[in-house]
């Protein structure tokens, strides 16, 4: 059986992503578009990693190294081909797939297709067909126009034998030619033509600072308490509404906040708010919703992830609630740093029926999304 090896490529610094330091060490969807990368590599399908690392951040790639076996970091060079040539020196597997950081959405079936094409045509280039018009333009004029059955969109990971590869890069390095775009490229030149297998549409690369602010998340999160509180009024929203009786909890009772916080837990992959602001703790007891939904705004927001809308339904036969709707809309706008055009509330009853209907308690419905905004 043959090893493999993956060598990724994160000595550069992404200047067109226009960040202050390495693209692939800004905070991304909750990590870093590195640690995605290399946590796809991390699999059975790969005996050893490479990751080039410059010298100024190679302390900080060493570190998140740690954490994927078999993986090793060694030092770039000027350029990307001066990096792979250097890692290529430290293989010691017979295949290698050469990977871009910056391609963090790579899945293992296409790692799987590059190590099987190596195999089979000794090299495995992830290829889409291009699917736009692409033309040759000279100033700012259309001077020719391919056809585009022929043209194809070259992407990473990229195998190959270790030796033809490593053999290539060398008589590279030495013919002191720079107009090498890609690994394929340097293949072509001094082996022959490359193989190519099928890329994937998802396995873009994070190239500007728009491109960071992707994915989005959605979550769902629902609510119910039950009025029998002694007390004139029902906390909702944030807002003191009067009422006949309050609702149970060991809180204020903002079922209506709580069913958001479950929501945005729900999306940022974390807990539920009984895991965070348990009813057995006394700390939270009577303790303000609205101070609730500030610390787990904190909590997304260190995973560098916001609020982009909410969407809240209220299913209430009593108190009345549209006079109030504004108010709680400013109240949550304010806490979340949304306008309130973000934030959509609505109240319907049950038109008499269950515990809804018949005045018993009162259940909220919250979506909300995240999004990882651009980080600069």
């Amino acid at each position: 059986m043959s090893t493999v090896c993956a060598i990724v490529c994160a000595a550069g610094r992404g200047n067109r992503a226009g960040f202050d330091k390495n693209k692939l060490l800004v905070p991304f969807d909750g990590s870093t578009a590195l640690e995605k990368t290399l946590s796809v590599f991390d699999c059975s399908l790969i005996d050893e990693i490479v990751v080039t690392a410059s010298e100024l951040d190679f302390a900080e790639i060493t570190q998140i190294a740690k954490s994927y076996a078999r993986t090793r970091v060694v030092l770039g060079g000027q350029t990307r081909l001066h990096s792979v040539h250097g890692a290529l020196k430290t293989v010691r597997s017979k295949i290698v797939l050469i990977h871009d950081g910056a391609r963090p959405f790579v899945t293992h079936e296409l790692v799987q297709s590059c190590i099987e094409s190596v195999k089979q045509h000794g090299s495995g280039v992830c290829a889409l067909p291009c699917t736009d018009t692409v033309a040759k333009v000279q100033g700012d004029r259309i001077a020719e126009v391919p056809d585009r059955k022929e043209l194809f969109q070259l992407q990473t990971p990229q195998g190959f034998w270790t030796k033809e590869i490593a053999s290539a890069y060398e008589k590279a390095i030495n013919s002191g030619r720079t107009d090498f775009t890609d690994d394929s490229s340097v293949y072509r030149a001094f082996c022959g033509s490359p193989h190519t297998c099928l890329g994937a549409r998802g396995n873009y690369k994070l190239t500007y600072a728009e491109d960071f602010a992707y994915p989005a998340r959605v979550g769902f999160g629902v609510d119910t308490h039950a009025f029998g509180k002694a007390q004139d009024h029902i906390v909702l929203g944030g807002v003191k509404i009067p009422s006949e009786s309050g609702l149970v909890a060991h809180s204020d009772g903002d079922v209506l906040i709580h069913a958001l916080m479950d929501a945005m837990l729900s999306a940022a992959g974390l807990k539920d708010i009984g895991h965070y602001f348990p009813d057995t703790e006394e700390k939270w007891k009577g303790a303000s919703s609205v101070k609730m939904l500030e610390l787990v705004h904190g909590m997304l927001k260190e995973q560098n992830l916001r609020v982009q809308n909410v969407s809240i339904a209220v299913q209430a036969e009593r108190p009345r609630l549209a006079k109030y709707m504004d108010e709680m809309k400013a109240t949550l706008a304010c806490v979340l740093e949304l306008k309130t055009d973000k934030i959509g509330i609505t109240a319907g009853t049950n038109e008499g029926l269950g515990y809804v209907g018949e005045g018993k308690g009162i259940t909220v419905y919250a979506t909300v999304l995240l999004q990882s905004p651009l980080a600069v």
